[in-house]
């Protein structure tokens, strides 16, 4: 198995658990990058970000790894917006 092969499966099982665990974030993608990864996306709390950046720290020990994964209010807004 190569590098690439094997950080694509380490990829693989990554995004299998974060679609089975109880959080089930499927708007996250994890994609290889070069030697390294990058996990984006957006999740719908605080506590689920840290979840996924918790799954990837444990998936993908020992790869370079970055994240872009940020917190979409799944709401209407609390205030109204100005317009001029």
């Amino acid at each position: 198995m190569t590098s690439h092969d094997m950080v694509e499966y380490r990829i693989a099982h990554l995004l299998d658990r974060l679609a089975r665990e109880d959080l089930a974030e499927l708007g996250v993608r994890v994609e290889a990058h070069g030697a390294g990864v990058l996990v984006r996306g957006g999740v719908s709390s605080p506590e689920c970000r840290a979840e996924v950046l918790r799954f990837a720290a444990e998936e993908l020990a020992g790869l370079e790894w970055r994240e872009d994964v940020t917190v979409c209010r799944p709401g209407p807004p609390d205030h109204s917006e100005e317009l001029s």
